[in-house]
């Protein structure tokens, strides 16, 4: 965007003009964005890099075809819309449905509550890289591999619509990664820690004690006994309620994977029961301050809240306008792409489970024998069957923590065990450290949280007698 900002929306106003007749729908994304990626492994620079991208995309549609165009070059705006409006009527056959939303013309950016990261030198990323990773290396003999990454991105967005609407919005994300590998002969174990922000590069510059941690949960896993695969009634943190929330429940929330397949739109029928009525789950980029926030999606429509679950009843989902379209229901501003060379699709913001009502030492009573599992080292999901693996965990014996023990990972089916809740905590804690992956487009950041959560009957993996 280097010409004046009123000449590019003068520009576009024009196009708009010229075009948007020939179409249902045309709209203009612009962005600039500029940020820095380091990756250090064990001894080793990887990464080093500044860069600046400027480009944008066309989206068109005629008859419910699409058609899509990214360019990096201003000048070749005219012949990119050309393309897509091709693109759109060589596959529309269809009627175009599009929920509607009421034009805007805004200028908005999210507010840094500290430093600006571009205002720090790359110089003294590179050294606070640095600081981390001595911090891990020198933990312990045992550790033999660690990794530090860090990385920021400030985005300045310009949509304009064929409907009149005119957004500038712009944000800065920041996020770090640690992981500290431990070896005792042939036995390995892992820590990590992820952490992010939307507010300031402080919020980054003082995790010596998180970054510890990691190195300690890999050295200490190594002496751990493996858990006993069982069945077990588990305890889970507020970092594992929000992985779960996103990861085993949100996705199937995100309606462009509903209403193209009808057998799991029947079975995410509203009004359908899936937990107690002490069950709220939420989804939404409204509420300020974290990795998923904004105040306009990549179509155009407000940020909002929409509540998922209610009392247990599945009452909302997640929408573009082309979804809520098709459903007969109200886009929710969750249409959003991870930069100018994808079309914006169906994605959570921020997702979490309200906090309950159970005092946290509450959760374990009448446990005879079961698990409590702390943060997470990964996961994955497959349609309704998840499976991930703990930070760290211990035996619950007699309503009490006992032995700590290693190699924890949970599995189940999403349906059961959001009914197999037994108790919602009422602690709440938010994890800003997701990079979220769906259709090509990996690293989106969100939000998620969640209370602490007492779950009956799950799959706990680890060694069988």
């Amino acid at each position: 965007m280097t010409d004046s900002l009123t000449e590019i929306k003068n520009q576009l106003s024009d196009l708009m003009t010229r075009y948007r007749d020939r179409v249902d729908y045309l709209a203009i994304r612009l962005e600039q964005s500029e940020g820095t990626n380091i990756v250090l492994r064990s001894e080793k620079i990887e990464t080093l890099s500044e860069g600046i991208a400027i480009g944008g995309q066309v989206r068109a549609c005629h008859h419910g075809g699409w058609g899509f165009a990214a360019f990096n070059r201003l000048s070749t705006l005219p012949e990119r819309i050309e393309e897509a409006i091709a693109a759109a009527k060589l596959v529309g056959e269809e009627e175009t449905i599009l929920a509607p939303v009421d034009p805007v013309q805004i200028i908005c950016q999210l507010p840094l509550t500290g430093t600006d990261p571009r205002h720090i030198p790359l110089a003294q990323k590179k050294a606070l890289c640095d600081r981390y990773n001595e911090i891990l290396r020198s933990f312990s003999p045992k550790i033999t591999t660690t990794s530090v990454r860090y990385g920021d991105t400030t985005q300045r967005i310009l949509l304009a619509t064929s409907e009149g609407s005119m957004i500038e919005q712009s944000w800065c994300d920041i996020e770090m990664r640690f992981s500290a590998t431990a070896r005792d002969g042939e036995m390995l174990q892992t820590g990590r820690e992820t952490t992010g922000s939307r507010k300031a590069y402080e919020d980054l510059a003082s995790l010596d004690q998180q970054v510890m941690d990691a190195a300690q949960r890999a050295v200490t896993a190594l002496t751990l006994p493996t858990v006993k695969g069982n069945t077990y009634t588990v305890v889970i943190d507020p970092i594992l309620s929000g992985l779960f929330v996103h990861e085993a429940f949100g996705h199937l929330s995100e309606a462009d994977m509903l209403y193209e397949n009808p057998d799991l739109l029947e079975v995410m029928s509203m009004g359908k029961r899936f937990g107690s009525e002490q069950l709220q789950i939420f989804d939404g980029a409204a509420p300020a301050g974290h990795r998923g926030s904004y105040f306009y999606d990549d179509e155009g429509v407000q940020a909002t809240t929409t509540q998922l679950i209610k009392d247990g009843v599945l009452v909302g989902r997640l929408h573009s306008r082309e979804t809520a379209g098709k459903l007969g229901e109200t886009a929710t501003g969750n249409a959003r792409c991870l930069n100018y060379h994808y079309p914006p699709i169906v994605r959570m913001t921020n997702t979490w489970i309200e906090r309950g009502h159970t005092p946290v030492k509450e959760l374990f009573n009448d446990i005879s024998e079961g698990v409590y599992a702390r943060n997470w080292l990964g996961g994955m999901t497959n349609g309704e069957m998840f499976t991930f693996s703990a930070g760290e965990a211990w035996m619950i014996r007699n309503g009490q923590l006992a032995e700590p023990v290693r190699d924890v990972t949970l599995s189940g089916n999403v349906f059961k065990t959001l009914a197999n809740i037994e108790a919602i905590g009422d602690d709440f804690h938010w994890d800003e450290s997701g990079g979220c992956g769906k259709g090509g487009q990996s690293g989106l950041a969100v939000g998620c949280g969640g209370p602490s959560l007492r779950i009956k009957e799950v799959v706990i993996g680890g060694d069988s007698d």
